[in-house]
């Protein structure tokens, strides 16, 4: 294929047509100043065609003939009938168990990661203890905390320990 040559070729001698002039459209700048003109007109016509404020005091006195009724004071009844009720209420004692508990928040291969997660513990205000432990898979270091009397309290501090970020702490019956 031959090497063609676009600069030299030079422009094309054609002239885009120019676009059409359109005349002043007289119609729509006539009704445009008609309206203008007749709101001004409007406006001026009922400058002083407004009441006398004076005048609308004396027939507003006029129009006023009794004062508002005085507001009825209102009775409560409970206010005279709670202090004479009164509620009995049985709270059975719960027994106390002889189960304890521990709290496991992690299990880790290298004691340098227990300790670390141990001393986040100890900034929450609790004191937790790192356990080798071994199994079929090695070596492992947990940390728990423990041992609680009652879940309840174990499932405060966890609680305590989620708000603080530190997540995955599990609840198990004392067995160690």
């Amino acid at each position: 294929m031959a090497h063609k040559d676009y600069v030299a070729r030079g422009r094309n001698p054609k002239k885009a047509p120019e676009p059409e002039k359109r005349p002043l459209p007289w119609a729509r700048i006539i009704i445009t100043l008609a309206l203008v003109f007749g709101f001004g007109y409007f406006l001026w016509s009922i400058n002083d065609k407004a009441e006398d404020p004076a005048n609308k005091k004396d027939n507003a006195q006029a129009k006023q003939v009794d004062p508002l009724p005085e507001v009825p004071k209102e009775e409560w009844e409970f206010i005279k009938t709670l202090p004479e009720y009164s509620v009995e209420v049985e709270v059975e004692e719960q027994a106390a168990s002889d189960k304890r508990y521990l709290m496991q928040c992690g299990s880790f291969r290298k004691q340098s990661q227990a300790e670390e997660l141990k001393a986040r513990i100890a900034f929450q205000g609790f004191e937790a203890q790192v356990r080798p432990s071994e199994g079929s898979s090695g070596r492992w270091y947990r940390v728990i905390i423990g041992p609680y009397e009652s879940k309840r309290l174990a499932e405060k501090q966890r609680h305590t320990l989620q708000r603080a970020k530190i997540n995955g702490c599990k609840i198990w019956l004392w067995n160690l």
